[in-house]
C-alpha cells in the first residue's frame, strides 16, 4: 500500500497506556472523521476536551493519567475501543478486494497524483477555504473508500484560512491563527537518513527547502509541503503560510510550490504516478519538469515532449468566473522561471507561450491557459458548467482538435456529510455501509418505503441539534458584542423547530446574490410574521480579505437581521467553516442557492442538505440543472431569458418570494391527520432517493476512474 512506503515519525508526547496504544494510529488518520463511532469514542474519553478541540491529537496530548486509569476500569468502554479498532483494521487494510482491485485486476501502474491548493477534510485542520477545498477533501475520501491508488499534494498553511469575527456594525473582521502543526493529525516525513525530509525547489538565486507533512485520509496519504522550516530564509519562510494570501507575487511562489515542488517531493519519495490530476490551475506548473524531463530521458523536442506528458494529465476547472483563473504579469513569471528554463534547456519565451489565454500576447500567464495546454483530458463539474467552460477556453485547444471540455458532475461523501440520526436510520432501513447501498438500483425504492413518522422524526432530531448548536453560537456573537443578560437570555427562544428552517451558507461573492431575498425588505418581514406559515432563515459565509463588495454583503444582511425589526426570523452565522456547515446542511429544512446563472459551476452544499433529507430551492445554474425535479425542489426564475443584470434579479427576487409564500410554506404547514407534513415528507423521499445516487462522490470517484484515469485504449492512463 503507498501509504507505507511514505515513512513518518511521531513529534507529538502522547502517553497512552499500552493496551489503547492503537488509539495513536487511529487518532493520526482521518478516517476519523467519518466514523460517527470514532467520534463518540473520542467523545467518551473527555467529553469537555473532546468539545472543545474535536481533534483527537490534542485530546490525547493534554488527557491526564487519572483519566486513563478510570478508562482502564470501564469495560464498556475497552468494549467499544476494541470493537472501533477492528473497524479501523478492516477498512485500512481489508480482507475482501476494492472497488478498484475488483474493476482493475493486476492493474501494476503507478497512483493518481491529485494536486490542490486546497483541502477539507475536517474543521481541525482549516487548510480550505470553501467548495473547491471540501471537495479535493471528499474526493480523496472517497478514492479511499474505493481502494484507488491514490496520493495527493498540497500546502501546510500554519495560519490557515482566516477565522471570522463580525462586530455589532456587521463589519468583517479577519484573523489568522497560528497552528501548532505538531497538535494536528499529521506526521512529519522521514527521509532516507532518518532526518525529516527536507525537498528543494529552485527560487531566483537560491533554493528554497521544503518539509513535508503526511495526512493519512483512510488509505490515501495527502503529502503537505511546508516552507516554514530553519533551512530557509526568514523572507521565504512564508510562502506557505496562508491560504489564498492576497500578494500577488506570494501567490505565484505559492504555485510554483505546489506545482514544482509537489513534482520534485513525489520524485524524492520514488513515486512514479501514471496520472497527474490538476484540480483547478493552481498546480498547473508542475507540467513544466514534467517536459524537461520527457526531454531528457527520451531524448524528444519539446513539442513532442509536451505531447507526450499531457497524455497523462486531467484537468478539472472548477469557475466559469474569470477572477477565479489565476493570472500574472509575464514579467514576474519570467523572474522566477527564467533561471529554472535556463538551467533545463527550455526556452523562456516558448513556456510563456504556453500560458497565454488570448491569440496575442496580452502580458499575462495564466495558470489555466497552461494547464489546458499540458493535459489530454478536461472537465468542467457539472454538466452547464461543462459548456460554459468549452465557450470560454475552446479556442485555445486548437481547430480539429480531438480534445474537448467534457465534464464530470461534483459529488459529496455521503458518510462525511450525513448527521447522525438520518444516519442510523438508513442504515437500519436500507444497510450498510450507506456508502455502498446508496449506488444500489434499488435504493430509492427502499427509501420510498421508510415509514413517514421515521423520517421525520430524524429529520426533527437533527434540526433540534442545529437549533440549540446555533443558539449557543448566537450567544457568544451578541455577548462579544455586549448585549444585557435580559438581550443575552432571549437567545434562548431564537428558531423555533416547528418553523420551516431556510439555510444559505457559502463564500460571499456578488454573482452568488446573498442580498436576493433583501430586494422587498417588507416582503421578507411578512414572511417572518406571518401567523400561519412563518418562515426563519439561517445565513452564513464568509467574503475573501481583499472583497470589498462581498463584505458590503455580510454588512448588509448582519444589520437587516439586528436592525431590520425581524424579531429573530434572519440570523447570520458567523466564522462558517465545516463544522458549521455540516450542522446546517443536516438540519435546515429547505436550502436556498441563488447565483446569477451560470456562474455557479456546481455547488455541493444542496447535494449535502438533499441526502439529509433537505428540499432545494434553487437557480437553475450548477448541478440544479441536473438535479431539479419539480417532486421534490423548486426552481427560481427561468434558465434562459429575463435579461442580465438588476433586470434578472429582479425577476429572479420575484420567482423567489412567489414560491416561498404561495409553495414552500403552504406545503411545509400542510399535515395530515397524523400532523405529519405528509407532501413535504413525500418531497423528501423523492429527493433523498434520486439525488443521492447521482451525487455522491463515489458516483464522482468511479466515473474518473472509468473515463479519465483507465480509460480504455489510453496505454499511459491503463497502465499498459
Amino acid at each position: 500500500m503507498l501509504t507505507r512506503r511514505i515513512i513518518t515519525r511521531p513529534t507529538a508526547r502522547i502517553e497512552i497506556p499500552l493496551q489503547f496504544l492503537r488509539l495513536r494510529d487511529m487518532a493520526y488518520n482521518l478516517w476519523w472523521t467519518w466514523s460517527p463511532e470514532a467520534h463518540l469514542l473520542f467523545y467518551s474519553i473527555d467529553p469537555d476536551r473532546w468539545v472543545h478541540y474535536r481533534n483527537p491529537i490534542e485530546l490525547l496530548v493534554d488527557l491526564e493519567p487519572e483519566r486513563w486509569q478510570r478508562l482502564q476500569n470501564d469495560p464498556a468502554f475497552i468494549r467499544d475501543f476494541r470493537r472501533l479498532i477492528d473497524r479501523f483494521d478492516s477498512y485500512v487494510a481489508p480482507e475482501e478486494p476494492t472497488w478498484f482491485q475488483k474493476e482493475y485486476p493486476g492493474n501494476g501502474a503507478g497512483p493518481i497524483a491529485y494536486f490542490s491548493t486546497e483541502f477539507g477534510w475536517h474543521e481541525c485542520l482549516q487548510i480550505y477555504s470553501g467548495g473547491l477545498g471540501v471537495l479535493s477533501g471528499d474526493q480523496t475520501k472517497a478514492a479511499s473508500d474505493l481502494g484507488l491508488p491514490f496520493v495527493g499534494v498540497g500546502l501546510m498553511y500554519k495560519h490557515g484560512y482566516f477565522r471570522q469575527t463580525v462586530d455589532a456594525d456587521g463589519q468583517q473582521q479577519h484573523f489568522y491563527p497560528d497552528y501548532d502543526l505538531h497538535r494536528l493529525p499529521l506526521l512529519p516525513v522521514v527521509g532516507p537518513q532518518g532526518k525529516g525530509l527536507r525537498v528543494g525547489v529552485e527560487f531566483p538565486g537560491r533554493t528554497v527547502q521544503m518539509r513535508v507533512w503526511k495526512a493519512d485520509v483512510g488509505r490515501v496519504p495527502v503529502l503537505l509541503l511546508d516552507t516554514d522550516v530553519p533551512e530557509n530564509h526568514p523572507a521565504d519562510r512564508p510562502i506557505t503560510s496562508t491560504l489564498y494570501v492576497r500578494g500577488r507575487e506570494m501567490r505565484l511562489c505559492q504555485e510554483i510550490v505546489l506545482g514544482l515542488g509537489g513534482f520534485e517531493v513525489l520524485k524524492a519519495l520514488g513515486i512514479v504516478p501514471a496520472v497527474w490530476h490538476m484540480n483547478e490551475g493552481h498546480s498547473a506548473l508542475f507540467s513544466l519538469p514534467r517536459v524537461f524531463e520527457a526531454m531528457r530521458e527520451a531524448s524528444l523536442p519539446f513539442d513532442a515532449a509536451l505531447a507526450e506528458v499531457s497524455r497523462s494529465t486531467v484537468f478539472t476547472t472548477h469557475t466559469p468566473v474569470p477572477a477565479g483563473h489565476e493570472s500574472f504579469e509575464t514579467g514576474l513569471v519570467r523572474k522566477y522561471l527564467a533561471g529554472w528554463a535556463d538551467r533545463a534547456g527550455l526556452d523562456i519565451e516558448a513556456l510563456l507561450a504556453l500560458g497565454r489565454a488570448q491569440n496575442e500576447d496580452d502580458g499575462l500567464f495564466n495558470l489555466t491557459a497552461l494547464a489546458l495546454r499540458c493535459c489530454s483530458r478536461i472537465n468542467g463539474v457539472s454538466e452547464l458548467h461543462g459548456r460554459t467552460a468549452a465557450e470560454m477556453w475552446g479556442g485555445l485547444l486548437g481547430p480539429g482538435s480531438e480534445r474537448r471540455v467534457e465534464y464530470v458532475t461534483n459529488g459529496v461523501h455521503l458518510p462525511t456529510w450525513l448527521g447522525p440520526e438520518m444516519g442510523r436510520l438508513l442504515r437500519e432501513r436500507i444497510g450498510s455501509p450507506i456508502e455502498e447501498r446508496v449506488l444500489d438500483p434499488e435504493f430509492a425504492d427502499r427509501i420510498r418505503f421508510i415509514p413517514d413518522d421515521e423520517l421525520w422524526f430524524a429529520h426533527c432530531e437533527q434540526k433540534r441539534r442545529l437549533i440549540e448548536f446555533l443558539r449557543d453560537r448566537v450567544l457568544q456573537q451578541l455577548a462579544r458584542h455586549g448585549q444585557s443578560p435580559d438581550q443575552l437570555r432571549a437567545v434562548d427562544r431564537l428558531l423555533n423547530p416547528d418553523v420551516l428552517l431556510v439555510g444559505f451558507a457559502r463564500r460571499f461573492a456578488t454573482y452568488k446574490r446573498a442580498d436576493l431575498l433583501l430586494r422587498d425588505f417588507e416582503r421578507l418581514k411578512r414572511l417572518g410574521e406571518s401567523a400561519e406559515r412563518p418562515v426563519q432563515f439561517l445565513y452564513a459565509g464568509k467574503a475573501h480579505p481583499a472583497d470589498r463588495p462581498g463584505q458590503e454583503l455580510i454588512r448588509r444582511i448582519w444589520q437587516a437581521a439586528h436592525n431590520g425589526n425581524l424579531n429573530g426570523s434572519l440570523l447570520f452565522i458567523e466564522n462558517y467553516d465545516m463544522r458549521i456547515g455540516r450542522s446546517l446542511v443536516q438540519g435546515v429544512d429547505l436550502w436556498l442557492n441563488t447565483p446569477r446563472r451560470p456562474l455557479e459551476a456546481s455547488g455541493t452544499s444542496g447535494m449535502k442538505a438533499a441526502i439529509n433529507g433537505g428540499l432545494n430551492c434553487s437557480v437553475l445554474d450548477g448541478w440544479w440543472c441536473e438535479g431539479y425535479d419539480p417532486s421534490h425542489g423548486w426552481a427560481i426564475g427561468a434558465a434562459e431569458g429575463c435579461g442580465d443584470g438588476p433586470e434578472r434579479d429582479e425577476a429572479d427576487a420575484e420567482s423567489l418570494y412567489r414560491l416561498l409564500e404561495d409553495e414552500i410554506a403552504p406545503c411545509f404547514y400542510r399535515r395530515d391527520e397524523n400532523g405529519l407534513p405528509a407532501d413535504w415528507v413525500r418531497r423528501m423521499k423523492e429527493a433523498m432517493g434520486s439525488l443521492s445516487p447521482r451525487f455522491c462522490t463515489q458516483r464522482m470517484v468511479r466515473e474518473y476512474a472509468e473515463r479519465f484515469y483507465f480509460a480504455e485504449g489510453a496505454r499511459v492512463l491503463s497502465g499498459r
